[in-house]
């Protein structure tokens, strides 16, 4: 992928609403000695929703290994010349001290969640599991275990960030999270199949969040029985297709409360829900605050 006007594209630092926390220098020495991260280890961690103009550049590479998720939009990375492009739901890993670049599409800018990870054993461990190179799809059914993991460990970082036990949930949370990746996309045919299944009953509920979606409809979209449906959600995500799609509303009303000033009423009415009362409950029992405290939590 060619990109002409790089001072056109270029960004400083900063997007609204993004989330971001750089380890200090004595703490990354710290854990790069310590027996229980010294192998595997996270230094920066953050989130940049939206990210127009957003450009990096290092001649040199970096001296962390960098993993860039694009939960949608799309971008562009370059490893040692060679240019591909990173779109929603796929992952892309740069290896540490590997020349490179990467930026945000101009049309459709990414918004993109990163992490570096340092220690001895992380590049035999991202060999292990294929993530380097072309970008991985993430398969369907561990998108939204991502974006939990994801939250989970940039909380416990900005909350306590010099705790040894945090780093190390941090860094055993973040590996067990790449290896299912890893895993999930060098599967058989079949598994395949139900990662196709699974992404299309997805993208369906994706597409529709606005209104509602019946177990019939869905199957019938599909292909596949409401039984197999049922079994193929559980198995693969925990959740049966009716609670998974709440969930999926949910983390869109959460998006609307961070990046727009709507109503909670206009949200309710966004996700397809028409009782605000209804969806307040159901908001606070899956993502534990209410509308209202979610919104006041400061975020980035």
């Amino acid at each position: 992928m060619e990109v002409d006007n790089l001072e056109e594209i270029q960004k400083p630092e900063g997007f609204p609403e993004q989330k971001l926390f750089v380890l200090p220098e004595y703490l990354n020495a710290e854990l790069a000695s310590f027996e229980l991260t010294r192998g595997f280890y996270v230094s920066d961690i953050g989130y940049f929703p939206h990210a127009r103009h957003h450009y990096r550049e290092r001649p040199a590479g970096c001296d962390s290994h960098i993993v860039i998720y694009c939960a949608d939009g799309s971008g562009w990375v370059e490893l040692e010349g060679r240019s591909f492009p990173l779109t929603g739901r796929q992952l892309a890993v740069v290896p540490a001290g590997v020349p490179h670049r990467y930026g945000a599409s101009a049309e459709s800018p990414w918004s993109i969640y990163w992490f570096h990870l340092r220690g001895d054993q992380t590049a035999s461990f991202l060999r292990l599991y294929g993530l380097g190179g072309q970008p991985a799809v993430v398969p369907a059914a561990l998108q939204t275990l991502f974006l939990e993991s994801f939250e989970r460990c940039y909380g416990l970082i900005a909350d306590k960030p010099y705790s040894l036990p945090v780093q190390v949930q941090i860094s055993r949370t973040l590996g067990q999270l790449l290896g299912a990746i890893g895993l999930g996309t060098d599967g058989s045919n079949r598994r395949r199949k139900r990662d196709e299944d699974l992404e299309r009953a997805i993208r369906y509920m994706n597409d529709r969040l606005h209104s509602s979606v019946k177990l019939a409809e869905l199957a019938a979209h599909t292909g596949l029985s409401r039984q197999h449906l049922i079994y193929l959600f559980k198995q693969e995500t925990g959740f049966p297709p009716v609670d998974y799609y709440l969930r999926l509303k949910m983390q869109k009303a959460g998006q609307l409360l961070s990046l727009t000033g709507m109503s909670v009423k206009e949200i309710a009415s966004e996700v397809g829900i028409s009782d605000p009362y209804y969806f307040s409950r159901m908001f606070k029992k899956l993502m534990g605050v209410s509308p209202t405290e979610y919104r006041s939590v400061p975020k980035g």
